[in-house]
Order: structure tokens, then C-alpha cells, then sequence
């Protein structure tokens, strides 16, 4: 059930994840701050079990490899995602975020799926000094089992998702803006962009 004491919220909050990650890591949001709305599952097992899916297959890797990441936006409850939304904060309709941003809500085709915004600070530094944010994109295409994949100007932050019944798409609003892949295998022919990187690690 959702979580209704401060009790309940921080039992939740404690829950792992993953070897890095805790529930309440992915619990923070602007939106819910400014606007003082809870950001607080509404179905909490669904979250966790997607939650950890996202964390063991996609983020635990990253943190591995990269060292740490930065959690910029997570979890969303269809509330906060639909004040963001009205509120013109970037935020897509609850119907296309579901099994996106908000973890505990099925798609409309019924699957399971999560996603977070995330900062590589390694690569970040590497963005900022002129590094092609496809660097990166096909490094993940090439290592991880994500759904989707959308970048962002700002510090090269991207969104990344776990889904059961992943879409495997790349998606840009950095030059050359667009969707660079869409459904496309893993290929040597993405090598050259990421020969620099750190050897790939499990957590």
C-alpha cells in the first residue's frame, strides 16, 4: 500500500535496490519540492520491482565502470508527473510515462518499466571539453540492456529505461538532434567512437 506516516516513507526509503542504490535515492524531485506535492508510489511493490531491475542491469554497471553517477530525476508519482506536465516542467503525459518515469503503473500494453535521469560525471567533463555525446550513447547500446535512451544538452544528462519488452532507441536533443538508432543490434561498427573508455565492469 502507499506509504501514509513518515514511518512508512522512510521503511520504504531503506529498501535496496541493488549493491549502490537505495529506493530513496530515486525519490527526489523539483517538481514535488516546489509545488509541495508528495512524490510517493502509489504502488510501492511495483516500484521496488522494476526499481531494481533499472538499478542491477543499467545503473549498477555505469556506477562500475564509471565511477559514480549522478541521479538527476527518477520515480515519478502520476501526480507530480502530471503537475509537471500542466505546468510545462518537461514532463510527458502520465499515459506515456507509465512504465517510464512512473515506475508502478503498467504501460498500455501491460508491460513493467522504469526510468532515471542520469549524469556520467566522467563523461560529463569529457562533453564539456567537446566529447561526442555519441561516445557514450553507443558505448550503452553496445554494454547494457536499456530500452530507451534520450540525451540532453546539460551535462550530457540522459534519460535511460528498463522495460520487459525493450524498444532499443536513441533519441537526441543534442547535434546531430534526432533519434540515432532505433532497434539496431549491438555492432563492432560502434567501436571507434568509445575506444578511450574505461574496460566495462559488472557491479
Amino acid at each position: 500500500m502507499k506509504p501514509k506516516s513518515v514511518a512508512a516513507l522512510e521503511k520504504l526509503g531503506r529498501i535496496r535496490l541493488s549493491r549502490s542504490f537505495f529506493m530513496r535515492d530515486f525519490l527526489y524531485s523539483e517538481i514535488a519540492n516546489h509545488y509541495g506535492v508528495p512524490n510517493v508510489p502509489e504502488n510501492p511493490d511495483l516500484a521496488v520491482e522494476v526499481g531494481k531491475r533499472l538499478c542491477e542491469e543499467l545503473l549498477e554497471p555505469l556506477n562500475a565502470t564509471f565511477g559514480r553517477i549522478a541521479i538527476r530525476s527518477a520515480y515519478r508519482s502520476p501526480t507530480v508527473n502530471a503537475l509537471g506536465n500542466d505546468k510545462g516542467h518537461s514532463c510527458a503525459s502520465n499515459d506515456k510515462n507509465h512504465a517510464e518515469h512512473i515506475w508502478d503503473r503498467l504501460d498500455s500494453r501491460g508491460c513493467r518499466g522504469a526510468m532515471a535521469c542520469v549524469v556520467v560525471p566522467w563523461f560529463a567533463d569529457r562533453y564539456a571539453d567537446g566529447a561526442d555525446w555519441r561516445a557514450l550513447a553507443y558505448w550503452i547500446h553496445d554494454h547494457l540492456p536499456y530500452s530507451k535512451l534520450q540525451f540532453f544538452p546539460k551535462l550530457a544528462a540522459f534519460n535511460i529505461s528498463w522495460h520487459e519488452r525493450p524498444v532499443r532507441s536513441i533519441y537526441s536533443f543534442i547535434k546531430p538532434a534526432g533519434y540515432l538508432l532505433r532497434g539496431e543490434a549491438a555492432s563492432d561498427d560502434f567501436v571507434g567512437y568509445y575506444t578511450d573508455f574505461p574496460a566495462f565492469r559488472q557491479a
